[in-house]
């Protein structure tokens, strides 16, 4: 199983911008894609952002497309998700993921989950 670190969560006032960082771990690398969740008391686990390794196609959910922007290094087995006009609805736990299949807006295809990292929003 993969293993993922993730980096990068903290306190920010709204408007504000944090760069959040998952590497994945193990002797090989097995994920199709990888990308973020986020998870607010009481909700869901919601889908963010999901990156492809095939051919680096990107996708983002509605709610953060223009605001959040998912990228990689794949020589690290490294995504980063740079957040930028932070609001208070952002403030959740976002866990990075490293998928086992190719529908990327669900969880069921999320092969290993990293701890999760808080990012919390506030003025």
């Amino acid at each position: 199983q993969v293993q993922l670190e993730e980096s990068g969560g903290g306190l920010v006032q709204p408007g504000g911008s944090l760069r959040l960082s998952c590497t994945a771990s193990g002797r090989t690398f097995t994920c199709s894609a990888m990308g973020w969740f986020r998870q607010a008391p009481g909700k869901e686990r919601d889908f963010v952002a999901a990156m492809t390794w095939y051919d680096g196609t990107k996708y983002h959910a509605d709610s953060v497309k223009g605001r959040f922007t998912i990228s990689r290094d794949s020589a690290k087995r490294t995504v980063y998700l740079q957040m930028s006009s932070l609001q208070p609805e952002d403030t959740a736990v976002y866990y990075c993921a490293c998928y086992s299949g190719s529908y990327y807006y669900v969880t069921d295809y999320v092969g290993s989950w990293g701890q999760g990292t808080q990012v919390t929003v506030s003025s």
